[in-house]
């Protein structure tokens, strides 16, 4: 019978693993994209810590824009540092060993145990390239779960969109070719919110080998909503055509926003308060090769703001040139990006450089985020083509200002003092970027510095007031930061949690509903039987 509902463990109940030479593996893929491998991997990791299991989360090959800095200088997927968060550890780079950011639509920059790799000379890889780089990756991708098991009691794994990509299989090192190499169960995880969740598990199940469907030990399904007895039936006759376990059916978590891949809009709901009763109208401009898209987690979640992404045309991959414009705020954003100059012409061609022009005639404000920062200075170069076709190109013309892109990369957690309408507040985060920006000698356009880094100045401010850019990631995420810069745009708004505090209250939530809802015990016994 599928597993009921409320079968669980608590504190107070013994769960523990034999000790061994080395730490067991759990493996959790999905039957789709966004199916909630990376929520399912988080509550796990924070069920297992709290029950003093050495436990340390896990994803092969991640392919997003959004990534974190470890403490060593590393770059993993900001999902895996969530996910670390959870298993209450600091990062690390063997937790995501390979980091594919799309910089165009058939090349990535390869990023393997957090460095980028240098390829024939260049730090792009195309697509067919990458597909004979994949026996070298796999190397790396077992190393780092080698060096994990040596250290926890458990490993618990995230695949990457479906293991029935039948174009994907040769050569897999994200899904089934990674299980199948390191002998582990796993788990298929699907969205029963999309509809269609047997025909999802069944189809999936079936297009794999029989050495795949063998160790596939059970199902989980996702963001159900309603009655469960409704479901019983459909539980019962997957099992009996699977011969496998239903182990749990997770409940739609209304308001829920976790770290995903690149996904822009991740809560499963929309129920964050009436936009009519925001006091601050915000956009942020979505061009193709957006990244850390996180970094405004905190002003969506506000009450007193309306943050709005503004889409375009062309992000999905038709680069027509059609115009949308900016609707009246108070505050623009030109965040961070993969691929400036690229994106930078998509902007030119959307005509939301006049719009931006308008919006400071009539007194609004702007700020430049990262490649949104490099953006609002006179000149972006690139002489060794690092993010495309070697070249240079003309920025908006903000801040008197010229940006290089080198090969190094700078990736540090920061830690400084935002200086901005006479105050000054603490503010933390992180750079991700391989520009390096420098003042041009134009007295036509003085500016101020938007940060104090320790001694060191950083970041612009116009000598108007009104556009203000860094490279800093992360600006929002301290309300008092956040708070200040509300003041700027001139209004006062109500202190809001921490993003800190927002990814911890969503961790609990998904740890207590793995709790609630999934046969831990059975989980718990699969795991140790595969291991005998």
């Amino acid at each position: 019978m599928p597993a009921k509902q409320g079968n669980t463990h608590t504190s107070d109940t013994p769960f523990t693993f034999a000790k061994s030479a080395q730490g067991k593996t759990l493996m959790v893929q999905g039957t789709t994209s966004d199916a909630g491998k990376t929520t399912l991997v988080a509550g796990l990791c924070r069920l297992f810590a709290d029950l003093h299991i050495k436990v340390a989360p896990f994803k092969p090959q991640n392919m997003s824009l959004n990534s974190a800095v470890t403490p060593c200088g590393g770059e993993i997927g900001r999902a895996q540092a969530l996910q670390a968060k959870a298993a209450r550890l600091p990062l690390e780079v063997d937790f995501n060993p390979m980091l594919l950011k799309p910089n165009s639509d058939t090349g990535v920059q390869v990023i393997v145990h957090g460095k980028v790799l240098t390829h024939g000379g260049s730090s792009n890889m195309e697509a067919s390239e990458y597909q004979d780089y994949k026996k070298t990756a796999m190397h790396a991708v077992l190393s780092s779960h080698q060096r994990l098991i040596e250290k926890y009691d458990l490993v618990v794994v995230e695949g990457a969109g479906s293991p029935a990509e039948i174009n994907l299989r040769e050569g897999d090192i994200a899904n089934m070719g990674f299980a199948e190499a390191v002998d582990c169960p796993v788990l298929i995880i699907a969205d029963i919110d999309k509809g269609g969740v047997f025909a999802q598990l069944v189809g999936t199940l079936m297009l794999l080998s029989q050495s795949e469907q063998d160790r596939v030990v059970g199902f989980v399904i996702n963001r159900f909503r309603g009655d469960i007895k409704l479901l019983e039936s459909g539980l019962t006759w997957l099992e009996k055509k699977t011969n496998k376990p239903v182990l749990g059916v997770l409940p739609f978590l209304h308001g829920l926003d976790i770290s995903s891949e690149d996904a822009l809009v991740t809560q499963q709901s929309s129920e964050t308060g009436e936009s009519s009763t925001a006091k601050v109208r915000i956009v942020v401009l979505v061009y193709p090769h957006m990244s850390n898209h996180t970094d405004f987690d905190a002003l969506r979640h506000h009450k007193d703001i309306d943050c709005q992404f503004l889409f375009a045309k062309g992000v999905a991959g038709d680069n027509s040139p059609e115009k949308i414009a900016i609707p009246p705020c108070e505050l623009i954003i030109l965040p961070g990006s993969k691929n400036v100059r690229s994106d930078l012409t998509f902007l030119r061609q959307r005509g939301w450089h006049d719009d931006v022009a308008k919006h400071l005639r009539y007194g609004g404000k702007v700020i430049g985020i990262c490649g949104g920062y490099q953006m609002l200075g006179e000149l972006i170069v690139d002489p060794e083509g690092l993010e495309g076709q070697a070249g240079s190109s003309k920025g908006l013309g903000y801040f008197a200002m010229k940006t290089v892109l080198k090969r190094e990369k700078t990736l540090l957690n920061v830690s400084a003092i935002l200086q901005l309408a006479q105050q000054r507040v603490e503010i933390s985060g992180y750079e991700i970027h391989a520009g390096e920006s420098t003042l041009i000698n134009d007295g036509a356009k003085p500016c101020h510095y938007l940060l104090d880094m320790q001694g060191e100045e950083q970041g612009l401010l116009s000598d108007d007031g009104q556009v203000a850019g860094c490279y800093l990631h992360g600006l929002f995420d301290q309300p008092a930061a956040l708070q200040l810069f509300m003041q700027w745009l001139g209004y006062e708004v109500s202190k809001a949690p921490s993003v800190a505090v927002l990814e911890e209250q969503a961790i609990e939530r998904v740890s207590k509903a793995c709790q609630t809802h999934l046969d831990m015990v059975k989980i718990k016994q699969i795991i140790t039987d595969w291991y005998k």
